[in-house]
């Protein structure tokens, strides 16, 4: 097995009412729970905060960000374990971020 990070992009869960919120949030929770059930989770990782900042180029300056548009903000992530890529992706497909338009990127963690 090797080992993969899903990359949670550009969900439009804070635009969502209280009752929407909570039926979103459900959803997750049966996803987190089959990939459990199929013992590939390694960490269901954590959603990310909306502020922070970016430290840039060589005099390493700090700015407020992140700086990408909406649509391309990682809003979390989640640590996996999968024979190859393609299994990967085929996990991610029942993320529920792409009932919000969202995306999942979906990156090999290399192995050094």
């Amino acid at each position: 097995m090797s080992e993969f990070l899903f990359l949670y992009r550009g969900s439009l869960a804070y635009t969502k009412s209280p009752e929407q919120m909570q039926k979103s949030m459900q959803k997750w929770v049966s996803w987190f729970k089959d990939l459990g059930e199929k013992g590939v989770i390694k960490n269901p990782g954590n959603p990310l905060e909306r502020s922070g900042k970016v430290v840039r180029g060589h005099n390493k300056d700090v700015h407020d960000g992140p700086f990408a548009e909406a649509k391309d903000l990682i809003n979390g992530y989640t640590l996996v374990d999968a024979a190859t890529l393609d299994q990967a992706v085929e996990l991610s497909k029942g993320c529920p971020i792409f009932e919000d338009g969202g995306a999942v990127e979906v990156r090999p963690i290399a192995k050094l």
